[in-house]
């Protein structure tokens, strides 16, 4: 068996995007390396870095290729490492085991398998946000398994943020006769989205039982507005711009409806809780999940009270303008 190397750089997550989309002179090589992409820190989704495998050392021209094609690691320390005599394929896809959470299944390789008696979510890792392993999906599709346990039904459903599509699919498994809608601030998400829906099964389309997607701000896009209101709302996104976005958010979603919010830090509940209370919004549940580095991560759910008359949604900043900039499932 040839020797194993890795090679790790840091890269910016459009790079990352672009490298796994199209491996360029890197296809050439005989073999070619396996790559994968992760994030580095789990609460800023632009830091990501890329591990490439190889069968045999890689030369200095072979390394300075790859760093060619991610331009801010130009510079930045290559780290080269030989691995234990083992796959090199199978090294390549540690760290994405399959997660289980409640009822669901999510694998990110087709050949896993799925136990008896669970949904199956089929996610390709390294292309967008949400693959399941992150604790704030996790958190997501618990509290969702948590919706339908204790017998709630919701006819529409958006989910703000969508990244690689899966909250949306796991919603329609479990309320499949719902009008459900997914949006992203980024295309290549979206596109990712339709990807991964056509292999989940998940039909595209604006009729019940079937998901529309679209590229918006938030919850700024004419198909989100004539949807609304939605009987669920979901964000999956980033502490800053869930604040930011309250009183968007609040507006899509119906009188008595539920709103399930995650990206979050635990020193960030308060402010975020604060934000959407101001919106006329009560906190009904939380769940927490902690990570390997000894951070919580909080899932809330929020139930908006049934509106006396009509007032304006209040904005939570004087100067925001109900949209923030890089938002998607992680």
């Amino acid at each position: 068996m040839a020797e194993s190397w890795k090679l790790t750089l840091p890269c910016t997550r459009a790079e990352a995007e672009a490298i796994t989309e199209d491996m360029g002179a890197l296809a050439l090589l005989e073999p070619p390396p396996a790559l994968m992409t992760s994030e580095r820190e789990e609460d800023n989704s632009e830091s990501w870095e890329l591990h490439a495998y190889f069968e045999g050392k890689p030369s200095p021209k072979t390394v300075k290729l790859v760093q060619a094609m991610l331009p801010s690691s130009l510079g930045a320390k290559a780290v080269l490492e030989k691995l234990p005599d083992e796959d090199w394929i199978t090294l390549s896809q540690q760290g994405m085991e399959p997660v289980i959470v409640g009822r669901f299944h999510v694998r990110n390789h087709v050949d896993d398998a799925v136990p008896e008696g669970l949904v199956p979510l089929l996610i390709p890792a390294g292309r967008a946000f949400g693959t399941g392993q992150h604790e704030t999906t996790f958190g997501c599709l618990a509290m969702l398994d948590r919706c339908r346990r204790i017998g709630e039904r919701f006819g529409s459903v958006a989910d703000i943020g969508t990244g690689t599509g899966l909250l949306a699919f796991a919603a329609l498994h479990l309320w499949p006769r719902c009008h459900a809608t997914a949006s992203d601030i980024d295309p290549a998400a979206v596109e990712v989205s339709a990807q991964n829906a056509v292999l989940n099964g998940v039909v595209l389309g604006r009729g019940r039982g079937e998901l529309a997607l679209c590229t918006a701000p938030g919850a700024d896009h004419p198909l989100i507005q004539a949807r609304a209101p939605y009987e669920l709302v979901i964000a999956n996104i980033l502490a800053g711009p869930l604040i930011e976005l309250a009183p968007s958010l609040a507006a899509i979603l119906s009188d008595g409806g539920t709103l399930i919010l995650a990206g979050l830090l635990e020193g960030q509940a308060n402010a975020v809780i604060d934000a959407y209370r101001a919106q006329g919004l009560r906190l009904v549940d939380r769940m927490e999940a902690g990570d390997n580095n000894g951070r919580h991560w909080p899932t809330l759910r929020f139930r908006k009270r049934p509106a006396i008359g009509w007032r304006r949604p209040r904005r939570w900043q004087a100067d925001a303008n109900g949209e923030a900039p890089g938002f998607g499932s992680w």
